[in-house]
């Protein structure tokens, strides 16, 4: 079986069954001991001197699910560190764990009243660790969230993050990267002029620093291909 191939495999099979087990979902409340989600090491703040931080969205704790085995938890308190690639919890008992990495299929975030859904594809090469699917249609789009370190990018003296977002549109037997719009559109070969002028009416402002506002274009795209 190709990457690709997997990958779609992947998608569909850890999909499934986060969508249809709502009656296996547990709420965090009576569970924060519980080892099958509370599996991992205690968490501490290794980069603090580095200026910016390591997470997604906000260094802030933010509502979420983990699913796990044949469990999904709910409201749990969640950091996504996307520098280490690791998903952090906090306890009833204010400590931070980093979650076994081997033991979470899948997670969610919400933020800002919207919903990030992530999957663990920890056996396809270029895709190891949690990518975040956006949009699952007749195509798919997936972003991997990355930061790293610039040395002295401050004043000469300090240290920061700044984040890369790696964005792929699936299709049929293809995987496409694309850095930002111009990119895109040339993905969209005979369909472009089409997807310009959606964009253009609708007035959709599609920017690689926000992968989600794509996802209109995408949806229209696999209404015309």
């Amino acid at each position: 079986m190709s990457a690709l191939k997997a990958l779609f495999v992947f998608i569909l099979f850890i999909i499934a069954p986060v969508v249809t087990r709502s009656n296996d979902i547990f709420p965090q409340d009576t569970l924060k001991d519980n080892q099958v989600l509370y599996n991992g090491r205690i968490w501490r703040n290794l980069y603090s001197r580095i200026m910016g931080d390591q997470f997604l969205f906000t260094p802030d704790l933010l509502t979420g699910t983990v699913a796990t085995g044949d469990r999904v938890f709910s409201n749990v308190q969640l950091k996504y560190d996307i520098y280490r690639d690791e998903l952090i919890a906090e306890t009833n008992h204010g400590l931070f764990l980093q979650l076994n990495k081997e033991m979470v299929d899948s997670f969610s975030l919400n933020f800002l009243n919207r919903n990030y859904f992530f999957i663990r594809t920890d056996s396809i090469k270029d895709y190891g660790g949690y990518i975040n699917l956006l949009y699952k249609g007749r195509s798919s789009f997936i972003v991997k969230y990355r930061k790293k370190i610039e040395l002295l990018a401050v004043e000469k003296k300090y240290d920061q993050f700044y984040q890369i977002n790696k964005m792929y549109l699936l299709r049929g037997e293809k995987i496409d990267p694309f850095a930002g719009r111009l990119e895109f559109f040339r993905l969209m070969g005979d369909h472009k002029k089409a997807v310009r002028s959606y964009m253009k009416k609708n007035k959709i402002i599609a920017s690689k620093n926000d992968p989600g506002s794509f996802i209109p274009l995408i949806k229209f795209y696999d209404t015309i291909q």
